[in-house]
């Protein structure tokens, strides 16, 4: 029903994104930590998320992980999942009773796994975009590469859905968007991430951090980024992406 990626960055980040012709696939799939992350797809078992997180979070390896959550469902023959461990290791799993096409690939530096997909050629473009854009910033850079994918075939059946999620070093996302029924979730993504820029990733720089626990209590160079970057907009042409409605 979906096909996934997850990544690091150069700068520690950790991104997971999924698509999926599936409801609210962004929030069904995606478990993600400061240094590690798990997908957990097809005929989804949540648990090998929640648990896998936690396991992965305590340091053991990806390989050992899977190797036992897949041993100890009944299920194993319909799951998919892949996942990072705290090293930067991947592993992947395929129920051999996935929905064709189904299958995964593992990177130095990334894994992609999809189900009831077009073809093999969706993770191998969703993998090749990854791995030739390094110049994007990392969110622009995960859809990217997602959309490659799409182009390719992506899910058989459609699209309704996605998800981005991106931690920086802490336990709590940087970024986490959705489409969770939509008729292009991808180009969703994409317009959201859009807006981001507007505001919002210039009020993360004050969050606080569990090394910050105040972070920045003031509005003190918040508003002013905030304010250069609609007046670059405005000097560049762009309107706003905003759906947002504002009152007098």
């Amino acid at each position: 029903m979906t096909y996934s990626l997850i990544a690091k960055d150069s700068d520690g980040s950790i991104g997971l994104i999924v698509a999926s012709k599936f409801f609210a696939c962004g929030a069904a799939v995606p478990y993600v930590s400061q240094s590690v992350a798990v997908a957990s797809q097809a005929f989804c078992n949540p648990v090998w998320g929640t648990e896998g997180r936690a396991r992965l979070m305590d340091g053991e390896r990806a390989d050992d992980v899977l190797a036992d959550l897949v041993a100890r469902d009944d299920g194993r023959a319909i799951r998919q999942a892949h996942m990072m461990d705290r090293s930067g290791h991947f592993a992947a799993h395929t129920g051999a009773d996935c929905v064709e096409w189904a299958g995964h690939l593992i990177r130095d530096d990334h894994s992609v796994a999809g189900n009831m997909l077009a073809g093999p050629r969706v993770i191998e473009a969703t993998s090749d975009a990854y791995a030739t854009h390094a110049d994007l910033p990392f969110a622009e850079r995960l859809i990217k590469a997602m959309r490659a994918g799409e182009a390719e075939g992506g899910d058989k059946r459609g699209r309704q859905a996605a998800g981005l999620v991106i931690h920086s070093g802490q336990a709590h996302p940087w970024l986490d968007l959705r489409a969770d029924d939509h008729a292009d979730p991808l180009g969703e993504l994409s317009r959201l991430w859009a807006v981001a820029q507007e505001r919002y990733v210039h009020f993360a720089k004050g969050m606080p951090t569990a090394e910050r626990f105040s972070g920045y209590p003031t509005r003190a160079g918040i508003d002013a980024d905030i304010a250069a970057a609609e007046a670059r907009r405005k000097a560049e042409g762009r309107p706003s992406q905003s759906n947002a409605v504002e009152f007098e």
